[in-house]
């Protein structure tokens, strides 16, 4: 009875060990499995398939998408019809277009067009002269047209201006009266007339040629004060400076074109005599001749030959 107790129990003792070796050796592999599941593919490969997936789940597991149509058809699964409203499969992302604030940038002020015809300028000066220069407007070509200008001469009415000049008049007195001139002669004619009115010297008349038919001979004959006129020489057909508004003719009565001695005006005899010293006489050393001196514009009594006295003009010929 003894030995089949011992028996028994040595068979017990066997079991129990063969038991306990096989418990063993499952709690290690469970271990090193869940090793590899928190260090990844550096855990030993010797564990076989359990590391091996473990690993490709943590390195392969895709990225966060940024794009809807990526997220939806990763959601749906491979071979899944995405929704109706969804892009298909393999079309470039959709983003909605981003919001853009409206420009803080303040709009530049707006400029003048490029063609807008020159304002209107006012001159005034120290001791009550006042002058104003304004471009050629449809009224006025309506008056120079056909006679003082033209199409066809050698400078267009919108290269002109119109000048209202302060000037003392014969009789003592302030009047104001009218020139057209080219804009770059502006300036040296307003500056020559602020000299005259301030020096007191008279000027006879002051209108355009255009009074006068366009005529040179008629305007002289009036001793009228005329700049722009679109004309010839006389004797040629060689356009005069008037004729581009770079000249002007002063108390032409006073001042007469003289050749061989003699003018074709019987009201200019008593002024052939240059050193008569008459009011509105223009002399070498007198106001005038400074004052055109001064803007750099020759004068037409310093010529050789035959003597212009009324004549200034920027080229001095």
């Amino acid at each position: 009875m003894r030995a089949a107790t011992t028996v028994v129990a040595a068979a017990l003792l066997a079991t129990m060990a063969a038991a306990c070796g096989a418990g063993g050796g499952g709690t290690t592999t469970g271990s090193t499995a869940a090793a590899l599941l928190t260090t990844g593919p550096s855990a030993p490969t010797s564990v076989g398939p359990v590391a091996t997936t473990a690993a490709a789940a943590t390195v392969t597991a895709p990225a966060t998408t940024t794009t809807a149509a990526t997220a939806t058809t990763a959601l749906a699964g491979p071979g899944a019809t995405p929704p109706a409203s969804a892009p298909p499969v393999g079309a470039p992302p959709t983003t909605a277009a981003p919001t853009t604030a409206a420009p803080t940038t303040a709009a530049p002020a707006t400029a003048a067009p490029a063609t807008a015809p020159p304002a209107a300028v006012r001159y005034e000066g120290p001791d009550g002269f006042v002058a104003t220069a304004r471009p050629i407007d449809a009224a006025l070509r309506a008056r120079m047209e056909p006679t003082s200008w033209r199409p066809g001469c050698p400078v267009g009415l919108e290269e002109l201006r119109y000048l209202e000049l302060g000037h003392i008049g014969f009789d003592g007195a302030a009047h104001t009266g009218e020139l057209v001139v080219h804009a770059d002669a502006v300036d040296p004619i307003v500056t020559v007339f602020q000299r005259l009115w301030t020096a007191g010297f008279p000027i006879r008349r002051l209108r355009l040629i255009d009074d006068y038919g366009g005529d040179d001979f008629a305007s002289i004959e009036a001793d009228n004060t005329s700049a722009f006129n679109c004309r010839y020489v006389a004797g040629t057909t060689r356009w005069s400076n008037h004729a581009t508004g770079r000249a002007i003719d002063i108390n032409p009565l006073e001042n007469p074109y003289v050749s061989g001695g003699r003018t074709e005006h019987p009201a200019s005899v008593p002024y052939l005599d240059r050193n008569a010293g008459l009011p509105g006489m223009i002399v070498e050393g007198g106001p005038v001749v400074a004052a055109f001196d001064e803007v750099g514009w020759g004068w037409g009594g310093r010529w050789g030959g035959d003597l212009d006295h009324q004549h200034f003009s920027a080229s001095g010929s």
